[in-house]
């Protein structure tokens, strides 16, 4: 219904007085003003084809799609923006428990002033009732490890970004190079002191030392205590070149007037053999007697010479200067076999010779040793190899 329809029109209008007309007239404009007002409301509720606009916007809204996307996509952030993201929540979290556990430390402590002095979150807290409280020995201590962990901390930070660390350094290791390179025979000598040198050959490992047995014609020295099998050069030069040579092979004899017998023949056989040598030389013998003092007066020793096996039994063990050559030539009827190295490791300073008796095959039974012709020698075999210094500066052999 419209609302014009309402308001009843009156037909037949009532008489009033004349004296009352123009009240009348009056009262007739407000009323129409009145109803235009609720017309005018009336007619916004309605659009132009009399339907409420209420139930044309709920119709709209039921007209919409709730699951349709109508925004637009979000921009994903990138590896950088994530890694300042982290960044400073981790400096958020860093700070905030620094702050936290200093503050509480310095309190337990007895520290009056922690609150002021932590900063961070916590700088305005009160200090705790325990703060006039005297240390214990242990808090003490605590503290004061806790500062000269801090300054040592500091120390190594300031010195590794100092310009002046680097040579430092670099110095420091050429000084190390250089000191190795000058005595690695007496570092590696010492070392090699406690690990095998040698490896023992099954077939060469003795069960009965008073057994005759046919072994290899390649002469060899086989002494189990100290786990030493090692080829051994015979009737070559005693000289020091050839000395030297010989031993990059394996051991050598040194035979001199009145020391040249070899297995099997009365006198003294003597057999050299590194104890220590330089890095740089040649040779898969180089530390072969490094266990060489470790022998004592009883143990034994065999040698493998023309395919027969010696046996032989320590019964001296001595020290002497290079130049003893006297300690090896000395009138015996016996045959003898003696090693000879340099002692103490890693210098050539003095010799050590261990002195050995043959007890199989039966002693009596050896021939005379050949009469040996030649100069007499002025020092023992055994003389390292020239360190660093010498080779640079002369010296050595």
């Amino acid at each position: 219904m419209n609302p014009d329809q309402q308001t009843p029109t009156p037909t037949n209008p009532p008489l009033v007085p004349e004296s009352t007309a123009p009240s009348a007239q009056t009262s007739d404009l407000q009323r129409q003003a009145a109803a235009n007002v609720v017309r005018s409301q009336i007619d916004s509720l309605y659009d132009n084809n009399g339907q409420p606009v209420g139930q044309q916007i709920a119709t709209q809204i039921e007209d919409i799609n709730p699951y349709e996307r109508t925004h637009s996509d979000n921009v994903q952030p990138d590896l950088e923006q994530w890694k300042q993201y982290h960044s400073a929540w981790q400096t958020y979290y860093q700070k905030y428990y620094e702050g936290y556990y200093t503050h509480h430390l310095k309190s337990a402590l007895g520290s009056a002033s922690a609150s002021s002095q932590t900063g961070g979150y916590f700088k305005d807290q009160p200090a705790d009732a325990s703060a006039n409280l005297p240390l214990s020995q242990d808090e003490a201590l605590f503290d004061l490890r806790q500062k000269l962990r801090q300054k040592v901390v500091d120390s190594a930070s300031r010195v590794r970004k100092s310009r002046h660390f680097v040579p430092i350094i670099s110095g420091v290791l050429v000084i190390l190079i250089f000191a190795f390179l000058q005595y690695n025979q007496l570092i590696i000598g010492t070392v090699m002191a406690y690990v095998s040198p040698g490896s023992i050959d099954p077939q060469n490992i003795v069960v009965d030392p008073k057994a005759d047995v046919n072994v290899s014609p390649d002469p060899r020295l086989i002494i189990p205590k100290i786990n030493v099998d090692v080829p051994v050069l015979y009737d070559i030069g005693n000289d020091y070149n050839s000395q030297m040579a010989a031993m990059q092979k394996g051991v050598a004899q040194f035979a001199i007037p009145g020391a040249s017998s070899h297995p099997g023949q009365v006198g003294n056989t003597v057999i050299a053999g590194h104890s220590s040598n330089d890095l740089i030389d040649q040779g898969d013998y180089k530390f072969i007697f490094a266990q060489l003092e470790k022998m004592s007066v009883g143990d034994t020793i065999y040698a493998n010479y023309q395919s027969k096996r010696y046996t032989y039994t320590v019964t001296n063990i001595q020290i002497v200067k290079p130049t003893d050559v006297s300690a090896l030539v000395y009138p015996t009827t016996k045959p003898l076999l003696t090693l000879v190295t340099c002692t103490p490791l890693g210098t050539s300073t003095n010799r050590l010779l261990v002195t050995a008796e043959q007890v199989n095959p039966d002693p009596n039974a050896s021939t005379a040793a050949p009469v040996s012709s030649g100069s007499a020698q002025t020092s023992l075999p055994g003389q390292s190899s020239p360190t660093l210094f010498e080779r640079l500066f002369g010296g050595g052999n």
